[in-house]
């Protein structure tokens, strides 16, 4: 039986079409490789019988050495194939492994830069700041209290022991930055990364990008932000979107409201992704409390002001339809050649 198999495969192995790379590697696998077919025979040597050991031995070790005759001549043919006739190579083995492709701009870049294009055609310019802060730009300057929850560890990656260097929550402490250092009006965004002590998830993740905005003048009212704010959806998801705005609380804003959309997957209906609501929230706005005005060096009798943040993780999502937040980070480049063309 055991010498049957042998003879088997040895008519297979001298049959085997070999006229291409693929072909080879095909039959070097199948019958040379540690699980091809060589390989489970030599592991079905322990059940013929001791007599028969030898003979069936002699016979496996030739068969093995007829494919690597068969595949060593291949593979010499197919070497020769690739030389003309006038014995150079017809390949150009300084050539790079991979061929030059396209590259594309990452998707949090793309989402960004239309953010800023759309604030800058209102007037909003761009501002900066360091991502590693104090508690004054932080905490202390929005409003938040000594025992506001962010203030703890499991919320705040802290840099020193004393609490107070920290890498920044969000990108208000730019805010506060730009009304410490230039006079009103004052009108500007400011994007930027952000740091947060949270699981990572398909919902959230440590660190992320956020874009607020600032609008500090005379007579600056919440009309003022609603229609900017209006202005914004309708450029970034269409004409179409509504937006609605809902009481809220923040430190550093009051009054305060967050900002929600239609949802972009069902068109307001209901679906999973807004927990049938039709609605998605996209950040949150509100008035400039006078109390950071002030801790600024802003008279909030003479000024006010509206600010508001959003996600561009957030934004991205509704945008490009993305469901898991973590393939932002992960550098697939299956994902990431999905925004091909997108300038």
């Amino acid at each position: 039986m055991m010498v049957e198999k042998i003879q088997q495969i040895a008519q297979e192995i001298a049959a085997a079409p070999l006229g291409n790379a693929a072909e080879l590697e095909q039959f070097r696998i199948a019958y040379m490789g540690r699980k091809g077919r060589i390989a489970d025979l030599f592991d079905d040597m322990k059940q013929v019988a001791p007599e028969q050991r030898r003979q069936v031995g002699q016979e496996l070790n030739g068969l093995k050495n007829q494919a690597q005759e068969r595949f060593n001549q291949a593979q010499e043919q197919l070497a020769s194939a690739a030389t003309d006739h006038t014995g150079e190579q017809t390949f150009d083995f300084s050539l790079p492994p991979v061929p030059n492709t396209l590259g594309t701009r990452h998707p949090l870049s793309l989402v960004r830069r239309e953010i800023v294009r759309i604030f800058e055609r209102i007037g909003f310019n761009v501002s900066e700041g360091p991502e590693m802060e104090d508690d004054w730009h932080n905490f202390s300057a929005l409003n938040f209290p000594e025992n506001h929850p962010a203030r703890e560890m499991q919320d705040t990656f802290f840099l020193s022991p004393d609490r107070q260097h920290l890498l920044r929550t969000h990108t208000s402490t730019v805010q506060v930055r730009l009304m410490e250092t230039q006079k009103p009006p004052l009108r500007s965004i400011m994007p930027g990364r952000v740091y947060r002590n949270e699981a990572i998830s398909a919902r959230a993740h440590m660190v992320f990008h956020q874009v607020e905005g600032l609008y500090v003048n005379k007579d600056v009212s919440f009309v003022d932000l609603k229609q900017t704010l209006y202005y914004f959806a309708k450029e970034m998801f269409g004409q179409d979107t509504q937006v609605r705005f809902r009481p809220s609380f923040f430190p550093f804003t009051e009054p305060s409201a967050e900002i929600d959309i239609t949802c972009l997957i069902c068109k307001g209906e209901g679906c999973n992704i807004c927990k049938g609501t039709g609605w998605v929230e996209i950040g949150g706005s509100g008035m400039v409390d006078p109390a950071v005005l002030e801790s600024s060096g802003i008279n909030s009798e003479e000024y006010s002001g509206f600010a508001f943040g959003m996600g561009i993780e957030r934004i991205s999502m509704l945008k490009y339809q993305i469901k898991d937040l973590r393939l932002f980070t992960e550098n697939d480049v299956r994902f990431l050649r999905q925004f091909e063309g997108i300038i």
